[in-house]
């Protein structure tokens, strides 16, 4: 069997094992419009199956309205990966360039539109006071930033995106803080999202929580001539920022997961060495991330720069034994998604050359057991979905990984 045809086995294999929709407990995560853990995650499977002729689109259709079967949070609590802009999302993946949904999503884009509204006036407020941010504020899954990746793709041209992007420029400038300066995303609770008594804080670097994601929506709309005023400015300065705090050890680049007020005092990372190589936290996502910022800025000097650092991660062994399971966001789906779509735009095939050995490391993963459960962040329909775009070796015709950030 060629490897082509075992990643199509073990694609279809993985996608066999969610074909019935999770039963719904509403009020609990996994369940219904949860993008990380529930239905709405996994439809996305089946979206993208049917969107290219492998399935049909009933089983993607029981997803869909077990998703949206129950009570759709708009409330200032939901974000991308859950309620109601979770369920956009699915509803325009699974649209396409079709009408399919076209009613569900109408009824959508107006109170995700109020949603947007009322969250960035609270987040300009907050950085009007001078205080520090929390990560639902900004951030991929929670936050801002998820919502305008939702927004970029439903309405690019409308006020609400212009109002996010606006907030995120506003949050790459520093925070006052006594004598000193904080980075604007500075946030006040630990990266467990506690706040134990005394603690001063830290500043994020990766995709899921950290600046990176900010630095990817900013870069990704500023691409398609989305611009407010600052932002390739501060695209500019984020890229200095993740610059001033990259590591060079051996040939092999790689930045500290967060910094706390003492690394900043001291200018060095208390950090030893690289963490896993994972799209939420490590070099794959701030270097996608990084890349995409220098495609936006027209430099090829930074975008060798970050297309280097992804390429050193991915041939240091010892950075990737650290991936320990097959899924999406800490996982080898995740780093080989957040691979492949950085190969597609590099300026070097270097980084093409790498995906093949990526993809066999992504498969024999997939081949272990693990406890995850069937849903896309962690669980069967990531790992799924990552495994089709290694067989196909094309790119995700519902565009379920705009979800991450990383194209």
């Amino acid at each position: 069997m060629t490897i082509t045809a075992y990643l199509t086995q073990t694609a279809d294999d993985h996608a066999r094992l969610l074909h019935t929709p999770p039963e719904q407990k509403y009020g609990h995560t996994g369940t219904g419009a949860d993008l990380a853990a529930g239905s709405a995650g996994i439809a996305l499977v089946h979206i993208e199956r049917a969107s290219c002729g492998r399935d049909n689109w009933r089983t993607a259709h029981s997803f869909i309205q077990s998703a949206a079967g129950g009570p759709v949070s708009d409330h200032d609590t939901s974000g991308l990966f859950l309620g109601a802009p979770a369920l956009a999302f699915v509803l325009h993946a699974a649209a396409g360039t079709t009408s399919r949904y076209r009613t569900g999503l109408g009824d959508l884009d107006q109170p995700l539109a109020q949603l947007a509204h009322r969250r960035t006036q609270a987040a300009m407020t907050r950085i009007q006071q001078r205080r520090p941010a929390a990560f639902a504020e900004y951030d991929v899954f929670s936050g801002l930033t998820g919502i305008g990746a939702l927004l970029l793709r439903r309405d690019p041209g409308g006020s609400a995106l212009e109002q996010v992007l606006t907030y995120l420029v506003a949050l790459t400038r520093p925070l006052p803080a006594g004598d000193r300066a904080l980075p604007g995303w500075w946030v006040s609770h630990d990266p467990t999202r506690k706040a134990p008594a005394g603690y001063p804080g830290h500043a994020n670097l990766g995709a899921a929580h950290g600046i990176a994601g900010p630095l990817a929506l900013l870069a990704q709309a500023a691409r398609k001539g989305i611009t407010v005023e600052g932002q390739h400015q501060a695209i500019a300065d984020i890229c200095r920022w993740l610059y001033r705090w990259h590591r060079d050890e051996d040939g092999t680049c790689w930045w500290p997961e967060h910094l706390g007020a003492e690394d900043l005092r001291s200018g060095r990372s208390r950090q030893t060495g690289p963490a896993r190589p994972s799209w939420c936290y490590g070099t794959p996502g701030i270097a996608r991330a990084g890349q995409l910022a220098a495609l936006a800025l027209a430099d090829r000097t930074l975008q060798q720069h970050f297309e280097d650092a992804l390429l050193g991660c991915l041939g240091d062994e010892t950075q990737l034994e650290q991936l320990s399971n097959a899924g999406l966001c800490h996982g080898w789906a995740g780093t080989f998604q957040t691979a492949w779509r950085a190969a597609a735009d590099a300026a070097t095939p270097a980084l093409r050359h790498q995906l093949p050995r990526l993809a066999d490391k992504l498969a024999a993963a997939a081949a272990q057991p693990h406890g995850h459960g069937p849903g896309l962040l962690t669980g069967t329909a990531g790992t799924a979905l990552a495994l089709h775009t290694a067989a196909t070796d094309t790119a995700p015709t519902c565009g379920w990984d705009a979800c991450l950030l990383i194209n």
